[in-house]
């Protein structure tokens, strides 16, 4: 099949496809004579692992990863199950600091009178540490 009908399937666009072959996360494609790639079934899931595991935020090397595990028969469940709660972990990490950014702006927003003073406590207090 070739790239219009992987990105169809996959939901990825054609420039990530290429991407994710260049970077030698998925198994080469086959090319045909007149050199266009083909691919294959297990293309789509190759693909289809990368993307899901990029939308859940596994880094790229993490994505190559999982990959490998995938292709992997002597894999151990545990591996891929360390790997998730790693990216667990580091999620709630962000949500923690994502809270603490909003918390912060919203007490700068609260300082601010909003009026049309060009004094204002939003920028004094961003410039100051």
């Amino acid at each position: 099949m070739n790239i219009t009908e992987v990105a169809k399937q996959t939901e990825l666009t054609p420039k990530a496809i290429r991407f994710y072959e260049q970077k030698g996360l998925i198994t080469p494609p086959q090319r045909s004579i007149n050199g266009y790639r083909q691919y294959t079934p297990q293309h789509i899931i190759e693909l289809n692992l990368l993307h899901q595991a990029r939308i859940v935020g596994f880094s790229l090397p993490e994505c190559k990863e999982l990959l490998e595990l995938y292709h992997n028969p002597q894999r151990r469940s545990a591996d891929i199950k360390m790997k998730t709660l790693k990216r667990i972990e580091e999620i709630n990490h962000q949500i923690k600091k994502l809270e603490q950014m909003r918390q912060y702006l919203q007490e700068l927003a609260e300082q601010c009178p909003g009026n049309d003073s060009c004094d204002c406590p939003i920028i004094d207090r961003l410039i100051c540490k």
